[in-house]
């Protein structure tokens, strides 16, 4: 070969190289993770199941394998079918008409919804009988599993002192990973399991000091969530000698799997999937997911959280979740919706940390804060608009953020600053903030009133709107305004507790108004629980906020309810949880919504605040199975093709609701009422063999509610009775309207939620 050949030659094979690289990196920029969904399995070969789909990505890869096995990240094979992999927007397109596919969707990322609350609810510290007259012995036979940011092994609420085996049914495992061995289990924590493929895929590395490669939990918010839900009896906690007592669990012998998906960024939809699809397969009895989506919530089969918990419902396992921390928003903003989910909002307990801001005019306003040490005398008080530096204008100087603020100002200064109640904008860090420009304490004007507690870094104080108006007149009216921050105490006995908090989501249902969510409220403001000594805060038991620490409240509650009756199915639990709640506070009065104190409503707390001594003898359940769930489907529009691939049966869509309100769900919505409207529901007697309910209705104005028949006569346990619900509009309204229906024993009150609005009506009677 001639010396211009083989120039020529290389020439050639340099562009062949470059031009494969650069087609390489194409794909690379251009493709992300999506998750292809594919229904339900029927009893299928979990490796044929993964054969399947590398076939699948070889078609979409040209017929190369190595490529279709290089883009593949999970496959689902066991609770369900699926797999998640690396596409283009192209290839993507391409799957979504290959036969088999129910919905491709891109790899989204959730966010986390973030001791006394068992006392304020009515448990006992007793672990055999946290209700008492029910023992709860068979709880140690049941499992919880826990979809979140892993565990602390180590902390004292997870110990297993006392308890039996592992039950047989068990088929999970003890993930090995980094700190993390197979001995790091015992007979409480049976399981754990942690998932990198989808965070990875999008970039994220775990390589670093600030997270483990392993199920431990280096945030510490699934530790406190397990806990709360699972944890065993630990006496005397406290976080810094603030709300001294004992920390348990509502299911404190009840087992715990953890399935950690969630890392410092977030938690990923393919990651999530893989989750629900081992939890499934392992034999778990409930499953806690205290996080979800950014609302609005996407399409039920493209949503990771709905389509993991309609087949985990299908195989008998009650999945409870957190409705979401966008209350400042105002309504409709609830998450997780499907209605084969327990929904749950966060409500308060009678428990505050306050402390007092005294200014030097002697006004004392109180504030929330989670500081123990306070101020020595007063000092100057100045607003953190008048300390803005650099290019910061007064506006960004008020909310403190990171650099805008001016040292020369702020030096032995308490600051007044603001925060938008965004929950991605840090109340901590405003305070570092001021810390690091040598203000010496600091006043924090809360916009959405959230009341949450925080563990600043300096002598600080939450307030709402109201009292930090009241502060910054005193300071822009005075010559020399001082003011002195107090050390926080606990204070109990709030008398208008519970109240809905008012970081909590509210509805109506932003997919399927027919559909009530929330479900109901459970304690979820400043509740002490364990925590990850490795995370930024190094305590083993902390105070946080959220509906992420609601959710585990009720996962502990239908623990117990499965414990005393295991063939009941996830509808009849969440019934019971449901019609056994109160819509009324502690003084027997309405239950109210932080901030502003006004009456709570459905949209704010569901059926209401949870009840545990009652949902153990409910009465009468609202039962459903997972072909109500499809006669469901079918109402909003799904087609039969679709839903054979997401049961995994032949069924038909021939028997439909007449609207999506027929569901026999626990509450009644109709938001489209025409002149009149029925409804049918069919309770199921798990009370007395021999017993009469009779209905009480309270009907909303220019709304007639009549129920047929008026009595529900039962003469055995397991006998269903239908009635219906008849609304009739009488008077014109706008907007929605509430009521309630309860059945009534002497014993017993079964109470449903009523929603209504009225659409366009042929009477005249207008919305």
């Amino acid at each position: 070969m001639s010396e211009m050949t083989t120039l020529s030659f290389m020439n050639m094979l340099s562009l062949i190289l470059l031009w494969a690289f650069a087609s390489e990196m194409r794909f690379c920029v251009s493709s992300k993770v999506y998750v292809v969904y594919m229904g339900s399995t029927s009893n299928e070969d979990p490796e044929q199941i993964q054969k399947q789909h590398h076939q699948m990505l070889q078609v979409i890869h040209g017929g190369c394998i190595e490529d279709a096995q290089a883009s593949h990240v999970y496959s689902y094979k066991h609770g369900f079918k699926g797999f998640a992999a690396k596409l283009t927007a192209e290839q993507a397109e391409e799957m979504t008409r290959m036969p088999g596919v129910v919905s491709v969707f891109p790899n989204s990322k959730r966010m986390l919804h973030t001791t006394r609350s068992w006392d304020f609810m009515g448990f006992s510290a007793n672990e055999a009988t946290p209700i008492p007259g029910y023992s709860a012995k068979n709880l140690e036979n049941v499992i919880v599993g826990v979809i979140d940011t892993g565990i602390w092994p180590e902390c004292p609420s997870f110990r297993d002192h006392g308890m039996s085996p592992v039950p047989s049914t068990w088929k999970g495992k003890c993930e090995v990973g980094e700190a993390f061995n197979i001995s790091t289990c015992n007979r409480k924590l049976i399981g754990a399991r942690y998932y990198l493929g989808g965070y990875e895929a999008e970039g994220h590395s775990t390589r670093n000091p600030k997270q483990y490669r392993s199920a431990r939990d280096k945030l510490g918010h699934g530790s406190h969530t397990a806990s709360t839900a699972a944890g065993r009896f630990v006496p005397n906690v406290s976080f810094k000698k603030l709300g001294s007592g004992n920390a348990r669990g509502g299911a404190a012998l009840a087992r715990i799997a953890v399935y950690k998906t969630c890392w410092e960024s977030g938690c990923f939809d393919v990651d999530l999937l893989a989750a629900f699809d081992d939890a499934i397969r392992d034999g778990v009895h409930v499953i806690s997911v205290s996080l979800g989506p950014e609302a609005p919530q996407a399409d039920y089969f493209k949503d990771a959280v709905s389509i993991g918990s309609f087949h985990a419902v299908k195989h008998g396992i009650t999945v409870v979740s957190s409705a979401g921390n966008e209350g400042f928003l105002g309504s409709g903003y609830a998450t997780n919706l499907a209605p084969w989910i327990i929904t749950v909002g966060a409500s308060t307990t009678d428990r505050d940390f306050i402390s007092d801001v005294v200014l030097g005019d002697g006004t004392k306003l109180t504030g929330e804060s989670l500081v123990t040490f306070g101020m020595n005398a007063s000092a100057g008080i100045i607003s953190a608009a008048d300390a803005n530096a650099g290019y910061f204008t007064p506006y960004q100087s008020s909310y403190c953020l990171e650099s805008s603020l001016n040292k020369t100002k702020t030096r032995g200064k308490i600051l007044v600053c603001r925060h938008t109640g965004d929950p991605n904008e840090s109340k901590l860090e405003k305070s570092n903030a001021v810390k690091k420009v040598g203000g010496i304490g600091m006043v924090l004007i809360d916009e959405a009133d959230e009341s949450l507690a925080v563990p600043f870094v300096i002598p600080a104080a939450i307030v709402g709107n109201q009292k930090g108006e009241r502060i910054l007149t005193y300071i822009n009216h005075t010559g020399k305004p001082t003011a002195q921050i107090m050390p926080a105490t606990t204070v109990l006995g709030h008398e208008h507790s519970p109240r809905v908090a008012a970081f909590s989501s509210r509805g109506p249902n932003s997919l399927n108004p027919e559909i009530l969510k929330p479900d109901v409220t459970a304690p979820g403001l400043n509740i002490i629980a364990a925590w990850s000594p490795a995370a930024a805060q190094k305590f083993k038991f902390n105070i946080i906020s959220g509906t992420s620490m609601a959710c585990p409240h009720v996962t502990g509650m239908v623990a117990l309810i499965k414990a005393l009756y295991p063939s009941w199915s996830p509808a009849a639990i969440k019934s019971a949880i449901m019609t056994t709640a109160t819509t009324f506070n502690k003084k027997g009065k309405p239950i109210t919504v932080d901030p502003d104190g006004r009456i709570g409503n459905p949209f704010d707390y569901g059926s209401g605040f949870v009840n545990p001594s009652k949902a153990v003898t409910p009465g009468l359940i609202y039962d459903a199975k997972p072909v109500d769930y499809r006669t469901f489907l079918c109402s909003i529009g799904y087609d039969e093709e679709l839903l054979h691939l997401v049961t995994g049966d032949n069924s038909t869509c021939n028997k439909v609701f007449s609207t999506a309100s027929d569901l026999n769900y626990p509450s009644i919505s109709v938001p489209n009422l025409r002149d009149s409207h029925s409804v049918v529901r069919t309770v199921t007697n798990v009370g007395e063999p021999n017993s009469t309910y009779r209905a009480v209705v309270s009907s909303p104005r220019g709304i007639n509610i009549t129920v047929t028949p008026m009595l529900l006569n039962f003469n055995s346990k397991r006998k269903k009775i239908n009635f219906t619900v008849n609304f009739k509009l009488t008077a014109p309204s706008t907007g929605y309207l509430f009521g309630s229906l309860t059945w009534r024993t002497d014993k017993i009150c079964v109470t449903s939620p009523l929603v209504v609005r009225v659409g366009s009506s042929n009477s005249g009677l207008l919305r």
